[in-house]
């Protein structure tokens, strides 16, 4: 492929000059019903696709690598690239083979990449495919842009710190992710997200505000309020610049661009969304999230506007009191009974304007927007009766493009528009006339028919077409002498001849030409439609937007409804308090009732110490506080008897932990990192899960460790529930300010534990590890083992005059200390130690001095 372009062919000539206009993407090289790749794109595509690597002839006098796929089945080929972050160029021929000399003349039409993607087929429905360019400033400032290209969702942002643009990544999850050449940021960018690299120039903020100003047709960017965003609107230049490079194509679905105060939303870092399992568990999927058990949208933009909701809880009493009062009209009306059959037929209205807006719209995108236009009456009327007009506003109907798709668009036309058909007859004289005469003109050739009867006197005259030799008029052998001079003969049968006249000839010049005529003129009719439609894209992209919110609240309403779940109430004081509040994923899982349980955070207990057995349900307990209060804010009822909830800026949590082998971090190491941020970052209006602080390491240094972080949030004055089995924690109750004890109850019968998942005032008695251990499987040997050593060490600890942790001494029963106390010797089993078994066999009174010096060697020996 290094060779001179000159000694390739002029098919291979074209193709390696548009290739090296794209050298780092695979070309898709239309060659008639193909798309062709060719050399080291081939190679790639073979293994990554799993199709057949051939060969064509040979180019430059070396053999051609070649690999294709059908133009037809394309759209598979391309989803499968696109999940593994690759980019595609499509190549197209736009010129006519029957006019060309050499290759007909072929171009790229648009680039697919994994952020701008926009087909129906390449999409996941229910998740938002997002372009992200990140830019930095000074001290470790950072501006974003954000765009979802397949709905025209525009925005910026600007955060201060590697910890909030790692978050803030974390939580927008890109498809694709933008940087400057001079700038890494594959340290922040979240697992599965393509990072892609941008000339430094891209990112001028003024090059960005010009490109910017002229994309809204506005002078200057005060009317979106985003002047002073110098790094957003850097940002924004370049995913602007990279969608026009791509798309090749006009962009009126972006519309505006706003700006996204992080101050605007409750802020979770990485590890709380993950923790959280609000939309991906622990493994990596989608089930047993709360996701699962909240989506019950009619449409694929609704349960994308709930996914986007449910990561940006809002600060807003106000703005949150605002969604709730609209959920709870659905529900008091029963209104959403009547409206979610009807949101079920709008389908994915806002995609589909996206397409509009490229010119990328398919026939079957039309009749579906034209599907839920005529909805939009119906759902206007329901508001109506119900009496929520006050509540919902009443939607644009769009009467006049309603009418227009139905009087243009066939009910159920093919997918392409290339394939014909899709615009209905009736609807442009000419066109129809095109149609007519490509189907074959019957009336004219009934004419011709009778009148070449008449003229000739031959009776049985008829004409007749096949695809080989076209129109002509058939004679028996027995009418030969009657035939006219001007019948030029065309084919000859076994009883009977064909002919052609020029009349008829001239009949078939025209269909045939109107064949492709009435395609073309198809084509620009279409084409037409679309453009009435963009004429309107703002207040249909404004309606689809509308719907999704509507479908949101009815999924709410529903979910309240079904679930028992009640209105949350918001005050503006600190502290909150949850009666009877329940885990919404767990409950929505276990057949058995779920045990609910109050939580409250008053000035007078900030600082939850919460102790109690594994299994006992401590974990759900901790989760299932910070998702009520996730819940509240996104406008959504939430599974508890009441919860009032005053003022919260952040949500932490640190639950579990895991090696981090990639980044060199132990799991004490992740620990103590993301115990690091909580400390740093957490204020007084900060809801903190804590738990089991201090497990990497040694007893002595975890359980030192814990007792610091627990004095450290109670300075704070955070909201914390604070889970730890380090029984001496407990003791903080009795002199920290604001500190109290709670614990799961558990019972034992015959060493067999019973977890009650209740949370009682107080510090737990015990652990009940063993008992756990054995409802795990462990061996029975080495749970009797384990017993004996447990009552050692118990026996001791009540010897033990001094705490040997140096902490001040606790209330717990020795029980739970004992099983903490891990730095005293562990007993022996005297009985079998060698050292025993020796001394058992020697009788001093048998043993001479010389015997007795050389046993005490052995002896000594033994005890190494």
């Amino acid at each position: 492929m290094a060779d001179s372009a000159t000694s390739h062919t002029p098919m291979m000539q074209q193709y390696l000059a548009i290739k090296a206009q794209h050298p780092d993407i695979l070309l898709f090289y239309r060659m008639g019903d193909f798309y062709e790749l060719f050399y080291d794109d081939a190679e790639r595509a073979a293994d990554l696709l799993d199709i057949t690597l051939t060969q064509r002839g040979q180019s430059a006098g070396r053999p051609i690598p070649m690999a294709g796929v059908p133009y037809h089945a394309v759209e598979g080929y391309l989803a499968r690239l696109i999940k593994l972050g690759e980019s595609v160029a499509i190549c197209e021929q736009i010129g006519d083979p029957a006019t060309s000399k050499g290759p007909v003349e072929r171009q790229v039409v648009r680039i697919i990449t994994p952020g701008t993607v926009t087909d129906e087929a390449l999409l996941e429905p229910a998740r938002e495919n997002l372009l992200v360019a990140v830019v930095a400033g000074e001290r470790t400032r950072w501006g974003l842009a954000i765009v979802d290209i397949a709905s025209g969702r525009f925005t910026i942002t600007e955060v201060e710190h590697n910890d909030a643009l790692r978050s803030e990544l974390e939580r927008l999850q890109p498809a694709e992710l933008l940087h400057p050449e001079s700038l890494s940021v594959s340290e922040f960018a979240p697992h599965g997200s393509k990072t892609r690299r941008r000339p430094d120039w891209e990112f001028s903020h003024d090059s960005a505000f010009e490109l910017l100003c002229r994309q809204f047709q506005t002078q200057d960017l005060q009317g979106f309020g985003i002047a002073a965003e110098h790094l957003g609107i850097a940002a924004a230049g370049c995913v602007l610049q990279y969608i026009k490079d791509t798309q090749r194509a006009s962009l009126p679905h972006l519309r505006a661009l706003r700006q996204e105060q992080r101050s605007e939303a409750i802020q979770l870092d990485a590890i709380s969304r993950k923790n959280l399992e609000i939309s991906q568990n622990l493994q990596g999927g989608k089930t047993h999230t709360l996701i699962a058990v909240l989506d019950r949208t009619k449409t694929p933009m609704g349960a994308r506007l709930l996914q986007r909701w449910l990561h940006r809880p809002l600060r807003s009493h106000a703005r949150v009191n605002d969604r709730l009062n609209k959920v709870s009209a659905l529900i008091e009306t029963g209104a959403w009974l009547n409206l979610q059959p009807l949101l079920q037929d709008i389908g994915d209205m806002e995609r589909i304007l996206a397409r509009v807006a490229l010119g990328s719209a398919r026939p079957r995108d039309l009749t579906r927007l034209r599907q839920a236009l005529t909805m939009l009456p119906q759902i206007n009327d329901y508001l109506q009766q119900d009496g929520l007009v006050t509540n919902f506003a009443a939607f644009e109907c769009f009467d006049n493009l309603a009418t227009l798709l139905t009087t243009a668009i066939v009910d159920q036309p093919p997918v392409l528009i290339r394939d014909g058909g899709v615009i209905r007859s009736g609807y442009h004289e000419e066109l129809d006339r095109f149609r007519e005469l490509s189907a074959g003109g019957t009336q004219q050739l009934d004419d011709l028919e009778q009148r070449e009867r008449e003229r000739t006197g031959i009776s049985n005259l008829k004409i007749g077409f096949n695809k080989v030799h076209g129109y002509y008029i058939e004679l028996s052998r027995l009418a030969a002498d009657k035939v006219p001079p001007e019948y030029q003969r065309r084919q000859t049968l076994k009883n009977a001849e064909r002919y052609i006249i020029p009349e008829l000839k001239t009949f078939e010049d025209l269909v045939l030409q109107s064949q492709s005529r009435a395609l073309a003129l198809e084509k620009e009719l279409y084409q037409d439609i679309l453009e009435r439609l963009r004429e309107q894209i703002a207040s249909l992209q404004e309606t689809a937007a509308q719907l999704a919110r509507l479908d949101v609240f009815c999924c709410f309403a529903e979910r309240a409804v079904t679930l028992n779940y009640t209105r949350p109430s918001f005050h503006d004081g600190e502290g909150l308090s949850i009666q009877q509040g329940r885990h919404p994923v767990v409950e929505a899982v276990i057949s058995q009732p779920f045990i609910a349980n109050d939580t409250e955070f008053t000035d007078a207990q900030r600082l939850q110490i919460i102790t109690g057995p594994n299994m006992g349900g401590k974990s759900t307990y901790m989760r299932q506080t910070a998702l009520i209060v996730l819940l509240a804010h996104t406008g959504c009822y939430v599974p508890a008897q009441s919860a009032d909830i005053g003022l919260v800026d952040r949500i932490f949590t640190r639950i579990g932990a895991a090696d981090e082998l990639a980044s060199g971090r132990s799991t004490f190491m992740v620990e103590m990192t993301e115990t690091a941020n909580i400390l740093h970052n957490a204020s007084r209006h900060s809801l903190v899960l804590m738990d089991e602080i201090g497990r990497g390491t040694s007893t002595y240094d975890g359980l030192s460790l814990a007792w610091a972080c627990a004095e450290a949030l109670n300075d704070i004055g955070a909201m914390t529930l604070f889970a730890t089995h380090y029984f001496e924690l407990t003791s903080l109750a009795d002199q920290l300010p604001a500190t109290c004890n709670r614990h799961v109850d558990a019972t034992e019968t015959n060493d067999q534990v019973a977890f009650l998942y209740h949370l009682k005032a107080g510090a737990a008695s015990r652990s009940f590890g063993i008992q756990v251990a054995r409802l795990a499987g462990v061996p029975e040997r080495v749970l009797s083992r384990a017993k004996h050593y447990l009552a050692e060490l118990e026996t001791r600890y009540k010897q033990s005059e001094n705490d040997a942790t140096g902490l001040p001494q606790q209330t717990a029963s020795p029980s739970s200390r004992g099983e903490q106390q891990l730095g005293l010797q562990l007993p022996i089993d005297t009985e079998q130690h060698p050292l025993w078994l020796h001394l058992a066999a020697i009788d001093p009174d048998e043993v001479s001095p010389k015997q007795a010096l050389a046993l005490l060697y052995e002896l000594k020996k033994l005890q190494k």
